[in-house]
């Protein structure tokens, strides 16, 4: 394990470097500026769901990037319903749902690519009070720190559910063991982990709900980025008639 980095974005070119050079990262390639697909990916899904609330959820948010598949792929076989953020949130969720997908089609259905042939649309007022969160990570902590590949949609979706009145839930994340490194800065608006699954093993960290983002910090998003992601641009105008 590395050491301390003074920014994410060091951290993360640290993880994209050595998960390339020593071969642990499965496509798409590159890994660079990409939430990563690793060996061993499906074996840490299977231990993530040993921990709870993933072992016993009924709905789980699990992000779209190709790593977290066979997240996507143990959930539907327990029977839980899966939404799925539409990547960089260029529209609405996608519900997968397992009582809709037969089970030799789950691997099929849960593979990004074909989420528009097995999945339904789901607005921002439909969405169900999660019981979880499982995000994709570029480099991760022990006690819970992540950077994903520095776009900021994951702890914007965060955000965007806590403006919404849902309740702050576990995030987890699934990763190879050589994308965990000892440290680096957090902001007020990151998701800090709950739960970490490597393919050998998997833990909680301690993080505390209590300090969880609570709204979406307006101030620093740009509103051309607002504009272009619907779902955002909805809350956004919901948060202006709050305030006038």
């Amino acid at each position: 394990m590395n050491g301390i980095f003074k920014d994410k974005n060091s951290a993360r070119n640290y993880v994209w470097q050595r998960l390339e050079t020593e071969f642990f990262a499965l496509e798409p390639f590159p890994v660079w500026n990409r939430i990563p697909n690793f060996k061993g990916a499906e074996a840490a899904a299977r231990k993530l769901f040993r921990l709870e609330p993933w072992s016993s959820a009924s709905s789980l948010k699990i992000g779209p990037d190709s790593a977290l598949a066979y997240v996507r792929v143990e959930a539907l076989r327990r029977g839980i319903k899966v939404y799925v953020p539409t990547p960089r949130l260029a529209g609405a969720f996608m519900l997968l749902d397992p009582e809709k997908i037969v089970a030799e089609q789950i691997v099929h259905a849960s593979a990004r690519e074909n989420f528009a042939e097995y999945s339904k649309a789901v607005g921002l007022s439909d969405l169900p009070h999660f019981d979880g969160i499982v995000a994709g990570s570029v480099a991760v902590t022990k006690d819970g720190r992540r950077a994903g590949k520095g776009a900021g949609y994951s702890d914007l979706e965060f955000a965007l559910l806590r403006e919404l009145g849902h309740s702050p839930v576990p995030v987890a994340t699934i990763v190879h063991e050589a994308q965990i490194v000892e440290g680096f800065p957090v902001e007020t608006t990151d998701q800090r982990l709950h739960s970490i699954a490597t393919p050998s093993s998997v833990w909680l960290t301690g993080v505390d709900l209590k300090d969880a983002p609570s709204q979406i910090e307006w101030s620093l998003i740009d509103r051309d980025i607002i504009a272009s992601m619907p779902p955002l641009q909805e809350i956004y105008e919901l948060a202006k008639q709050k305030n006038n």
